[in-house]
């Protein structure tokens, strides 16, 4: 049994999200904190900090599993809706900006 852990509609783009969660695949859950905790991306590392401590969370409540024996088994950011903007340009023109948001998922088994 795995606990599943779900994030929706992050505002930042999936193809930056899943370079963070390359990092943390396949660790255990409290070293994949302490790569988090050094990571460059901040935004990105806090976000997925506040999944795999609510992944614990969850383990600890219900008492079937070894939070020290807890594995990042399958850690992934899938493309989300994509909110469509306007920039204006010169001489009257637009310019379309696609901002990007990105559906995060991250599942833990025990090793």
């Amino acid at each position: 049994m795995a606990i599943v852990v779900k994030n929706s509609r992050v505002g930042i783009a999936p193809r930056k999200v899943a370079q963070v969660c390359d990092l943390v695949r396949n660790k255990r859950a409290s070293e994949a904190l302490k790569i988090l905790r050094y990571c460059e991306k901040k935004e990105i590392a806090i976000m997925l900090t506040k999944l795999i401590n609510s992944g614990l969370a969850i383990a600890a409540d219900s008492e079937k599993y070894d939070i020290d024996n807890l594995v990042i088994s399958t850690v992934y950011a899938n493309e989300g809706p994509t909110l469509k903007r306007i920039q204006p340009r010169a001489q009257g023109r637009a310019f379309r900006v696609r901002k990007r948001t990105s559906h995060v998922l991250v599942e833990m088994k025990e090793a």
